[in-house]
């Protein structure tokens, strides 16, 4: 089981700022400024997303402050951010948060198996040079997650091949299913590549800690009752 220790710190965009923290939500460039300049003081930066039936609090990492896409088709959810000066078309790093609608009343679908069935479609894309690592299951308050690394050593683009390696949280809501994702782009290998499981469990902890909260009917952002409580996602 996957255990963490972390400095409680919130941080919202239009920077409300709760004690040492802040929660981020989209950021003009003036704002994503400001979030890097409370970084350098020692903040962390908090996401806050009502997505469905819950909202989705984890860490964001550096420079990720901004959305390049967001979309809500039915029962499906997205949002991507990319790096400043980078697109969703041409990216070195990603992090990206999904929705599954109702998922979560489906008993045959567990956050392992949700996972598995991720890197069953990744694998399809690079079948002779794909790879996966379980990192395990741990607990976000009462709700169940799992968290494994995925990836293709070589991935066929239009112009230039590359690799692409994703860090897949998977978290059991009330009645959803989300995923956070952090994905990174190399150099192409043709064999499966060998992952710094120590790396990537870094940026694991970076993403950590992680919350879902109800969704209050007509709370405005940053969503008081949930960031004003004790945060979940693991105990050291």
């Amino acid at each position: 089981m996957l255990r963490f220790r972390w400095r409680a710190v919130l941080l919202v965009l239009g920077l409300v700022i709760t004690g040492t923290s802040a929660i981020a939500q989209n950021a003009t460039p003036a704002g994503q400024n400001k979030v890097e300049a409370f970084r350098e003081q020692g903040y962390s930066v908090r996401s806050i997303s009502p997505i469905f039936s819950q909202l989705v609090v984890f860490s964001l990492p550096k420079g990720f402050t901004t959305t390049a896409f967001e979309s809500t088709k039915g029962s499906s959810y997205i949002r991507e951010s990319v790096l400043p000066g980078e697109s969703v078309e041409k990216w070195s790093q990603m992090v990206t948060v999904t929705g599954a609608k109702g998922l979560a009343s489906n008993p045959n679908i567990t956050p392992q198996i949700f996972a598995a069935r991720m890197a069953d479609g990744i694998k399809n894309v690079c079948p002779t040079s794909f790879a996966a690592v379980g990192l395990g299951a741990f607990k976000i308050g009462n709700y169940d997650a799992f968290a494994a690394i995925t990836g293709c050593g070589i991935v066929q683009p239009i112009d230039k091949p590359y690799s692409e390696t994703t860090l897949l949280i998977i978290i059991k809501g009330e009645s959803d299913y989300y995923s956070i994702q952090w994905a990174e782009r190399g150099a192409s290998s043709p064999t499966p590549m060998k992952y710094d499981q120590e790396k990537w469990v870094g940026r694991l902890k970076t993403l950590a800690p992680f919350k879902l909260c109800p969704i209050v009917p007509g709370e405005p952002a940053p969503y008081p009752s949930c960031v004003g409580g004790k945060l979940l996602g693991g105990t050291a």
